[in-house]
């Protein structure tokens, strides 16, 4: 431990380049964890120790450093401890300047980022079948930096993940869409018309009829950033990726009901359709060359599925007619399925009934419907 005088300007710079947290875990130096009372918790660590024989120490670089702010670190009692008695061997003094450099640049890019990039993160979770969504704030502010920062310390939570129903049980649906639009009525709404929320990074994991009626209540007119949660590697960031080219099949002819089979994430046959709305229907689909769960690696990609989608609205509204039912079979990732609700326009595009697949009810079923404003 330090025996050594260090200048109080030296100490403020530390705290101030550090905001306050240690540079080995990140911990808030200022308050308590338990008790939240608000004192000082924190530790001067010297890299290279004040005195010969302590951790890190050098006969001349000891005395010369001892109060150089290059040579100090910022860190809570536990940290300070380890790497001064539990482990000095496996703390050297090349690693442990680099973690002081990490730290303070990631501070240093947090802290220089304007009003602009202020954005209130979204998570909605609700159950998928009986598994239980894996959304938490913490990853989910590590995917937005350091293009955005989060507007507060606490994300909107509109889910209803700890709900006793079941997506094959009679009243799921109704039940979650009532719950989802009244929490984002009260949470997000609210703050939307006055002004509170300017951007909002949506987070969700839901079946996809539920996560298209989000996307249908954030909308475009809420400017917004979907993210998508990877398996290889598992992150809600964006990874180098491959550009993916969206495919669109023409229906081959005008029947009584129009389909959308939407195989992004794996293969939909036009006989689950048909087992479902008969033969009388037509079906158009919008595919990719290799259909599977993890091709959505990068925005572009994304940006690419909204323009497609939109595009393809339009087309079919010309074809069938604006007063026709869209009856809508998914099979795409989280952060598609929001997006083909937010690219939905309520006064200009067809109305749409969302069907689910459901293995305990032996395919595609029912879920919920998007009306147009003046049905709603």
């Amino acid at each position: 431990m330090s025996v050594s005088y260090i200048p109080d300007k030296i100490k403020f710079m530390l705290w101030g380049r550090s905001a306050g947290r240690c540079n080995y875990c990140n911990s808030q130096l200022y308050m308590d964890p338990l008790t939240k009372s608000k004192f000082n918790t924190a530790y001067i660590a010297h890299i290279v120790a004040d005195k010969p024989n302590g951790p890190r120490g050098h006969e001349k670089d000891s005395e010369v450093l001892k109060s150089s702010y290059s040579n100090l670190m910022l860190m809570c009692d536990v940290h300070h401890r380890l790497i001064d008695r539990e482990d000095v061997t496996g703390h050297p003094v090349e690693l442990l300047m680099k973690m002081k450099e990490d730290h303070e640049n990631r501070i240093s890019i947090q802290s220089e980022l304007t009003n602009d990039k202020q954005s209130h993160v979204l998570l909605y979770g609700a159950k998928v079948g009986h598994h239980s969504s894996p959304l938490t704030w913490q990853k989910s502010y590590e995917a937005i930096s350091p293009k955005k920062f989060p507007a507060d310390i606490n994300p909107i939570k509109i889910g209803l993940d700890n709900s006793a129903t079941r997506d094959d049980e009679e009243h799921y649906w109704s039940l979650e869409k009532i719950n989802l639009e009244k929490n984002f009525q009260r949470l997000v709404k609210s703050q939307l018309s006055d002004g509170h929320i300017k951007h909002l990074s949506v987070f969700a994991i839901a079946p996809q009829p539920l996560l298209i009626e989000l996307g249908r209540l954030i909308s475009d007119f809420v400017p917004s950033d979907v993210y998508q949660l990877k398996r290889e590697p598992s992150t809600w960031s964006w990874v180098d990726g491959k550009d993916v080219a969206f495919l669109i099949t023409e229906a081959k002819d005008k029947r009584v009901n129009v389909a959308l089979n939407i195989s992004l994430s794996g293969n939909i046959s036009d006989e689950r359709i048909t087992d479902v709305l008969g033969e009388d229907t037509s079906i158009w689909t919008l595919t990719i060359n290799d259909p599977h769960n993890d091709f959505l690696k990068t925005p572009k990609t994304l940006e690419s599925f909204r323009q497609t989608v939109r595009k393809l609205y339009n087309e079919i509204k010309r074809v069938h007619g604006q007063n026709t039912i869209l009856n809508v079979f998914p099979a795409m990732p989280v952060s598609a399925a929001v997006e083909f609700g937010r690219v939905w326009q309520p006064k200009a595009d067809m109305e749409m009934i969302i069907y689910d697949q459901n293995r305990n009810r032996d395919g595609f079923i029912k879920t919920i419907e998007i009306q147009n404003t003046e049905r709603e």
